[in-house]
């Protein structure tokens, strides 16, 4: 009997058996074809940038996470980089990552979810750029009053250029020069940056001459419709530039961040035109009053200068009597200077007559040379007198000193001095030979005699004991001197 009940193995075998990479590829194709293009709204956390240039990033919601990637060759088309805490709006696909089971989006675009994040955006850009001095008053140029030349960077097309170049034409007529640059939109702000650029760049004398003021223009609209004029790129070629800018972005409410930078804010661009160049006619009226006031200037000043020289000469002398005044003061002169030249002869003569009085006469003068003489000669004696006397006591003195010391005085007393034949004093034994000539120099006269001639004719040795003591006065009288060797005197 067959069983009617199918078991379980029975009710899946007829299900297809996937690989895991045929799943994982089959669930690819069905997200990808679902959602093929997505737009995802949420807060960017943890972005980053590893060395592959890939951004990688997560949409978190209140409680729910989303990872998503933008490649490397998207990277130059996504407005907005993210950065943590951005609330965006992500343009998409969404995919799956098989490597580790999980979906991802693809990120093609990044916009900002709402105004709060741009303004929070802008604020940190303009405290960056304010810390670098970029702000700074210093930096600001003053606007030319009469500048010949304008370049204006705006749209060709819309209702901007047309006020401002309608304003110029009723006040003091200029050229104009118009940059056209999209004025919204990707990709803005690199042309506006490049128009800016570009005018600086341009040679002083040229075909194109370079403006000498800069007008950067734009309607009003939206935070983000002006947002490429809050572009750090825009903010940099406005703060480098050496032209004047003005800005006249938006309405007067409207506030961007080459307002800061800029040398002059217009609240309109028909302001803007209105700041750049004077009213013709209150420059006509100006003109007009400046040279009426030079013209009344120049009349007082002639008129000034007639009456002068008319007092002047009424004032003139008459030129022969300028003549004989001249010629009068010369006399005068001349005799104050004879007077002068004999007053000083006079007093050069007088302080002569008296250096000749203080003189001395030769005769004088010989005598005192010779009492000098004299003197000096009776002293010269006294002192030559002296030091002859002091020499004498003191060769005395050495005398007396020599004579104490001399050996003559020890051989007085007994002693006897023993030299060699050559004369050297012999002053131990050893220093001399048995048998060895020598001399024996008393106080009297000086003996010769030789050391040990023959021993054996002395009747005792040495060491031998001596018992008479006439024979010990003998011997002792035979040996004068300490040596220790027994002359024998000729």
């Amino acid at each position: 009997m067959s069983n009617l009940i199918s078991s379980e193995t029975d009710i899946y075998s007829n299900h297809p058996i996937y690989s895991v990479a045929d799943l994982s590829n089959a669930i690819k194709r069905t997200i990808e074809s679902s959602f093929e293009l997505v737009r995802v709204r949420g807060e960017i956390s943890k972005p980053a940038t590893p060395g592959s240039g890939h951004i990688y990033f997560t949409l978190k919601d209140t409680n729910v996470a989303l990872s998503a990637v933008v490649w490397k060759g998207q990277r130059s088309q996504v407005n907005v980089l993210p950065e943590e805490g951005m609330d965006v709006i992500c343009t998409g696909k969404l995919t799956t990552f098989s490597g580790q089971s999980r979906y991802q989006l693809i990120v093609s675009q990044i916009e900002f979810a709402g105004e709060g994040a741009l303004l929070k955006q802008l604020e940190a850009l303009r405290q960056r750029l304010q810390e670098e001095g970029l702000f700074a008053a210093e930096r600001k140029i003053q606007l030319p009053y009469l500048p010949s030349v304008i370049g204006v960077v705006t749209s060709p097309t819309g209702a901007v250029i047309r006020d401002i170049l309608h304003r110029l034409s009723e006040r003091f007529g200029v050229r104009v020069f118009v940059a056209p640059v999209p004025v919204q939109g990707k990709g803005a702000e690199q042309q506006i940056a490049h128009a800016i650029t570009a005018f600086n760049q341009l040679p002083e004398n040229d075909l194109i001459p370079r403006p000498d003021l800069i007008i950067v223009a734009r309607g009003g609209g939206a935070l983000e419709d002006l947002w490429c004029f809050n572009e750090e790129v825009v903010v940099r070629a406005v703060s480098n530039s050496r032209i004047p800018v003005i800005s006249a972005v938006g309405h007067e409410t409207d506030t961007t961040l080459i307002d800061y930078v800029s040398d002059v804010r217009a609240p309109t661009p028909t302001a803007a035109a209105e700041i750049a160049t004077p009213v013709l006619s209150d420059l006509s009226a100006r003109i007009s009053e400046l040279d009426a006031r030079v013209r009344r200037a120049l009349d007082r000043k002639l008129h000034f200068n007639e009456n002068q020289l008319i007092a002047a000469i009424r004032g003139l002398i008459h030129p022969f009597d300028q003549i004989n005044n001249h010629s009068q003061r010369i006399d005068i002169l001349n005799e104050r200077i004879e007077k002068k030249v004999q007053n000083i002869v006079s007093l050069k003569q007088h302080k002569l007559t008296s250096v000749f009085e203080r003189m001395p006469t030769p005769t004088q003068k010989l005598a005192d040379i010779q009492t000098r003489l004299t003197a000096a000669n009776e002293r010269m004696k006294a002192q030559i007198d002296k030091t002859i006397t002091r020499s004498e006591q003191t060769i005395l003195r050495y005398g007396q000193l020599l004579d104490a010391f001399s050996f003559q005085r020890v051989l007085e007393k007994g002693f006897v001095l023993v030299t060699d034949e050559k004369g050297n004093a012999i002053k131990q034994s050893k220093e001399a030979a048995s048998g060895a000539c020598i001399n024996l120099q008393f106080f009297d006269a000086t003996r010769q005699a030789q050391l040990d001639p023959d021993i054996k004719q002395y009747p005792q040795k040495i060491g031998e004991k001596i018992s008479d003591s006439s024979d010990k006065k003998s011997i002792k009288n035979e040996q004068p001197t300490k040596q220790a060797s027994q002359p024998k005197l000729f």
